[in-house]
């Protein structure tokens, strides 16, 4: 096998990266972003150099070359092939991890980009960028609404993104604080004002973070458990969104306050949830110990936080009541706090006597770190701390503090009221199918899940009204489920109402799965002060067939007595979760989007109907068929009335770090999805006279797509061992990067037992893409055949549903590479079911062509992205890193493959390959 020298007097590239960026023509906008790109690639280059010697450096700028030419230059992709066949293995890994520290480069500097684009535009005349609050705020004013409806949404208004434990790129957060190093000295210079020795300095510092990353393992040893995943999603929540919650609130007021010439006293609007140590469907590592355990773990992050804040504003606020007056309040807390705390009280300084505030905060440290301990001097909830917050605020008002502090108060007072003592509400999920077992051993009925429905539901509500005894014997199939409820009902009165997201219920499908869980609350004593089980109910709709009998389904549970009364106590709110993964696995990203769209249109109905609200909580992934993609453009696709001030959803793997690594792009994305929730509700598209023959086309599509997918996913006899050959999903199902299997329980069936995750991540690693358009070629074929482009022309253009889903099929054309795949699709020439490769690769190349044909025609064009230039420009300069290790991996994989997969080493190679790909073509699971 082929070996790379460890040292050799070969000389390095002086300049590493300038023969990729010669390549580009960067907008006179992107200037700054050419030259970051060069610097950090530079580094890495010398840093490959230092590490690996002159000769490992030359070896990967010769297969970086070979790339280029073979991109720019539409080469054969066999050279570049040949090159990387048989590569020593002692070398893959360091081969993999250098062109992944090359595109992590190119990543922090885009990211610095988008910071310093919203800089500029801040800095221009209007200082409105697009999509920002400033200027949807603003743009909404012009057309119409005027400052009462728009206080009357703000009174309603709720964004929660919610973060899930499902990993497709899980960074050790070790690495996430290296590579906010990296960008704090970007930033620090965004703008080329340092000196020469600041810079000089900056360098340093990068040089110092690259370097111990590329002497950092990017994965643990050991499979990550839940303690592990809520270290990963504590650090965005604590660390990065904590910081930014009142930033928003300010950004928000003060568009207000341009576009209205008045102040708005705006509530509460952003909230937090996470699924990490609550999501039970599939993962026996979850249950009633992690749930206690993460809320446990979310607490002391806050309250952590907090003690620091009351830190700096003990020592900011050092009013002294010789020069100012303060209120009385502050006057008595701090008198009975030195009486109930007479040891803190000692550390108070004699000489800080006539300073209120700085002597009360001090107390207020001491409170914070006793309600750690949970001892009794600590505050018996959130609500406490909050009062002391606003009572220094408002103290400081009363007494000339606007400029002395309080805008500082107010920040904390706004983390406050959104992060509590939870910090983030903890959903719970679990499969409707553990319920059933939980009932049929509490009823001792084993046929329990195979009785009518109508049964079933009358048994339900006998046993929530209370009209037959509760069940005295708790059968070993219900421990862990009633485990679950009963610390629900012991946490929930110490962490407050919102600690605790959505009960979900995965695989709903009837009104008695939904009752099922308020029965098994019941039996666990989990009910509030009036009786009523304290957790909203959300069924999770996630098959084809599950959406559109949707509407049925809440029709019936909307009808039921004893439901009804629980919805009453919850404010008649309906939460109602989408699911965007199973529906496309199921039925492919058309029908997908299809039924979506018509479920909410159903159930909008269904609320006007019944009058209750329905909240959608949209469960989307990363990937374009598993609904990722910008939320805003999917907010303004919704359904009219559909969102109504409200945007729940799911941000899940390499998205959360995408959106949510550095503070400013957290910002911004938070921006863009109130900015497109406000337009959405107050001022949605007018109705349009031709959405009707619109939406029957759509209808055609759908079922046509659904067809054509079907007939090769899921009945195609040879597709289960085509799938398993030509992508590397037997690396991924053994990949330690998240706490769940990657299968259901239950027997293996073609790709219905796996995950939607593996499923759609499989599908990117081998640069297909087949997910998210795979049966949308054959459908737009014969509806241009049947109505011809001008239509369907006219739709894309015009009709945000549909224009959404063909730029989202776009963009996952033009990330995709069959030359590449057609590699790995070899890889089932010679299977035990004959050469699958001949049997199935040139129906899945003709349906890529086809697809990318109907895709260019719609939209008149000559190419993918032609109308998209930044992005165009941010796959190329990723496509030479991460086009090598494609090829590596397929290589890799033959010779695991041939070993029976048992050589560990191989395997340890492939790891590499699997996360340098998802971490270059983001947008993976």
């Amino acid at each position: 096998m082929k070996s790379i020298p460890e040292r050799a007097p070969a000389t390095p590239s002086a300049d590493p990266t300038e023969d990729l960026l010669r390549t580009f023509d960067f907008a006179p906008t992107d200037g700054l972003l050419r030259e970051d790109v060069k610097q950090l690639g530079a580094l890495v280059g010398e840093i490959l150099a230092e590490q690996r010697g002159p000769a490992f450096l030359e070896a990967v700028e010769r297969l970086r070359r070979a790339a280029i030419e073979r991109r720019e230059g539409e080469a054969p992709v066999d050279g570049l092939a040949h090159a990387l066949a048989g590569v020593d293995l002692a070398h893959a890994g360091d081969l993999v991890r250098a062109f992944a520290t090359y595109f992590q480069a190119v990543n922090l500097a885009e990211r610095v980009h988008r910071i310093r684009r919203r800089r500029d535009h801040e800095r221009a005349e209007h200082g409105a960028q697009p999509e920002g609050l400033l200027d949807t705020v603003t743009r909404l004013a012009a057309e119409g609404v005027d400052a009462e409806a728009m206080a009357g949404l703000l009174e309603r208004l709720r964004i929660e993104p919610v973060f899930t434990a499902h990993p497709t790129e899980a960074v050790r957060r070790v690495l996430l604080e290296k590579e906010r190093q990296i960008v704090s000295s970007l930033v620090d210079d965004i703008d080329r004002g340092r000196t020469p020795a600041e810079r000089r300095a900056d360098r340093e510092r990068m040089r110092v973070a690259l370097t111990a990353s590329w002497q950092t393992a990017e994965a643990p040893a050991a499979r990550p458990s839940v303690n592990d995943e809520f270290e990963h999603v504590g650090f965005y929540l604590a660390e990065v969104l904590y910081r930014v919650l009142p930033v928003f609130h300010e950004a928000l007021s003060d568009a207000l306050e341009t576009a209205y010439g008045r102040t708005f006293e705006l509530p509460p609007l952003l909230g937090f949830g996470t699924w990490v140590g609550g999501d039970m469907d599939g993962n026996p590592n979850v249950g009633a110990d992690t749930i206690a355990a993460a809320l446990a773990g979310q607490r002391g992050l806050v309250l952590a936080a907090y003690r620091r804040d009351v830190r700096a504003l003990a020592e900011l606020l050092s009013q002294s009541t010789l020069r100012v007056g303060v209120d009385d309040t502050i006057v008595e807390t701090l008198e009975r706090y030195r009486a109930d705390m007479p040891s803190a009280a000692t550390a108070l300084k004699p000489r800080h006597a006539d300073m209120p505030y700085r002597n009360l905060l001090t107390l207020m440290q001491a409170r914070l770190a006793a309600t750690a301990r949970e001892e009794p001097a600590g505050y018996a909830d959130a609500s406490a701390f909050l009062a002391d917050v606003e009572a220094i605020e408002s103290s400081l008002l009363a007494h000339g503090g606007e400029h002395g502090g309080a805008f500082a108060v107010r920040r904390l007072r706004r983390r406050v009221q959104c992060f509590g003592f939870h910090l983030a509400s903890l959903d719970l999920r679990q499969d409707s199918s553990v319920h059933d077992a939980a009932l049929a051993g509490l009823l001792q009925d084993p046929g329990w899940a195979q009785r009518p429905v109508p049964e079933r539901v009358r048994v339900l509500q006998q046993l929530i009204d209370g009209t037959v005894p509760t069940p005295t014997v708790e059968p070993e199939a219900a421990a862990s489920t009633l485990a679950v409820f009963r610390t629900v009902a012991q946490l929930r009165p110490r962490l407050g109402a919102r600690a605790f997201g959505p009960y979900i219920i995965s695989m709903s499908r009837t009104a008695a799965d939904a009752l099922a869980v308020l029965a098994l609350a019941r039996i666990a004593h989990c009910v509030d002060a009036d009786g009523q089980v304290p957790l909203d109910v959300a069924p999770l709709f996630e098959t084809v067939a599950d959406l559109d009998a949707a509407a049925d389904t809440l029709r019936q549970l909307f009808a039921d007595p004893v439901y009804r009364a629980h919805l009453a106590g919850r404010g008649d709110r309906q939460v109602v979760m989408l699911g965007y993964s199973d529906s496309a696995k199921d039925g492919g990203i058309v029908a997908s989007r299809w039924a979506l769209q018509q479920t909410q249109l159903a159930l909008a109905r269904l609320a006007d109907e019944s009058g209750v609200r329905i909240a959608f909580f949209h469960g989307r992934g990363g990937s374009v068929s598993r609904g990722g993609g910008k939320t805003s453009r999917a907010v303004v696709a919704a359904p009219r009335g559909s969102v109504d001030g409200y945007l729940r959803l799911t941000e899940q793997g390499e998205v959360i770090h995408r959106k949510y690594g550095i503070r400013a792009i957290a910002l911004r994305n938070l921006e863009q999805a109130t900015g497109a929730v406000l337009r959405a509700t107050l001022r949605p598209r007018p109705a349009d006279d031709r959405e009707a023959r619109w939406r029957d086309i759509a209808g055609e599509l759908a079922r046509d797509a659904r067809a054509y997918y079907r007939a090769l996913v899921h009945e195609h006899p040879d597709f289960p061992a085509y799938f398993r050959a030509a992508t590397p999903i037997d690396v991924i199902e053994r990949l330690r990067i998240g706490s769940r299997p990657s299968k259901r329980a239950g027997p293996e069936a073609g790709v219905e037992s796996l995950r939607a995750i593996p499923w759609v991540f499989s599908w990117s690693q081998n640069r297909c893409g087949l997910t998210a358009w795979y049966g949308v070629g054959t459908a737009l074929a014969a509806a241009r055949e049947r109505h011809g482009d001008a239509v369907l022309a006219e739709m894309s253009r015009d009709w945000p549903f549909f224009a959404t889903l063909v730029d989202d099929v776009e963009m996952v054309l033009a990330k995709s590479d069959p030359a590449i795949f057609e590699r790995y699709s070899r890889l089932a020439a010679a299977l035990p079911q004959g050469d699958l490769h001949a049997r199935l690769h040139p129906g899945i190349a003709g349906e890529f062509e086809r697809t990318r044909d109907a895709v260019l025609a719609i939209k008149g064009r000559d190419g993918l992205l032609d109308n998209d230039a930044r992005l165009r420009q941010s796959i190329r300069l990723r496509n030479p890193y991460v086009d090598p290790i494609s090829l590596l991996q397929v290589d890799l994989l033959a010779r695991w493959r041939a070993g029976g997969r048992e050589d560990e080493a191989l395997f340890h190679a492939l790891v590499a390959t699997v996360n340098g790909i998802a971490a270059g073509v983001q947008n993976t699971g």
